[in-house]
């Protein structure tokens, strides 16, 4: 059973990174550490493991499955915690729902099959019937439906996604990142205002502000693994109508995610690792393969973005007033 029961994904979700030792193996302590400075932050609704923060592609079962577990021993008694379900095949997906269910999960976050990547938009039903077997295997977690852009070849189309709210009424939440600002906007209007609701959850944190003044009802991202106070922060500035506080929140977030989220996209979170590390949080920023460190130069540009940012060493989290 969730360990918060019938939760809705909402607010802002920070989703947490991995910390891994140079053999390439779980550093459980700095990943338990990692979590306690992420959970302190008020005002977060919920936090994601085994996402693509905490390099969920190159994770076994087993180790996803401790990851949950160790997340719900060390904060799952303060927040509903959500796991990632990534796999290829459906039946893999199904085990891993069954798992996060079993451990105590609170939600799914459903990435979408790489085996669609060759035309599975044209086959709506699909992925429906891959969100069926998941829905069936933990039928009391509600399920965030991650939407990629259409760029990617593994999204879901407009019409797709409302006939697979239609046949999986345990999808609650998207999260969008549809890269399109259009798109997204259609999604807020049209999924929120559905007899049962599906809430948009952004993952669009480079143009983070812009795209909650659309009228998201929360976020879901990495970079809350590092500035959750700020997400907070900026969340809540939105969410009381007060634009000149926002834009100055976005001030000081803009440096960082123009760092982040700079090409090539794939080091985002490898970026925040060593932000981690150079703000104290971490011992050290590790990636499992075929990630690998960064360079010198992109050390120095994390650096100055932290500056400009006023994201400092002093105190667990810099807090944003």
């Amino acid at each position: 059973m969730p360990r918060f029961k019938d939760y809705v994904p909402h607010g802002v979700i920070p989703a947490t990174l991995l910390a891994v030792n140079e053999d390439f193996s779980i550093n459980e302590g700095e990943t338990r550490r990692h979590l306690r400075d992420v959970a302190v932050v008020d005002g977060l609704s919920a936090i994601t493991v085994n996402g693509h923060a905490s390099e969920v592609h190159a994770c076994t079962f087993e180790e996803q499955k401790r990851i949950l577990a160790v997340s719900l021993d060390e904060i799952g008694a303060r927040l509903p915690l959500i796991s990632g379900v990534y796999a290829d095949g459906t039946a893999e997906a199904a085990r891993l729902a069954r798992m996060a269910a079993q451990e105590g999960a609170s939600a799914l976050l459903v990435f979408p099959p790489n085996t669609l990547s060759m035309g599975g938009h044209l086959r709506p039903e699909m992925a429906i019937a891959h969100y069926s077997a998941i829905a069936d295997a933990a039928p009391d977690l509600p399920i965030i439906c991650f939407a990629y852009p259409e760029a990617s070849g593994v999204h879901y189309p407009f019409d797709t996604l409302l006939k697979l709210f239609e046949k999986v009424p345990s999808i609650r939440a998207i999260k969008d990142w549809s890269n399109n600002p259009m798109l997204h906007e259609r999604h807020i209007r049209t999924f929120q205002a559905l007899a049962r609701p599906v809430n948009v959850l952004t993952t669009h944190s480079s143009w983070l502000m812009a795209s909650l003044t659309m009228g998201c009802n929360g976020l879901l991202s990495g970079a809350g693994s590092v500035i959750p106070d700020l997400q907070v922060a900026l969340w809540r500035a939105v969410q009381d109508d007060d634009l000149a506080l926002a834009q100055q929140i976005n001030d000081r977030i803009y440096p960082l995610a123009q760092a982040f989220y700079a090409p090539p996209f794939l080091d985002m979170h490898n970026r925040m690792k060593e932000c981690l590390v150079m703000l104290g949080r971490q011992e050290r920023a590790v990636v499992r393969p075929p990630l690998m460190k960064l360079p010198q130069a992109e050390l120095d540009r994390l650096r100055r973005a932290l500056t400009e940012a006023g994201v400092t060493r002093e105190g667990a989290l810099d807090r944003a007033a």
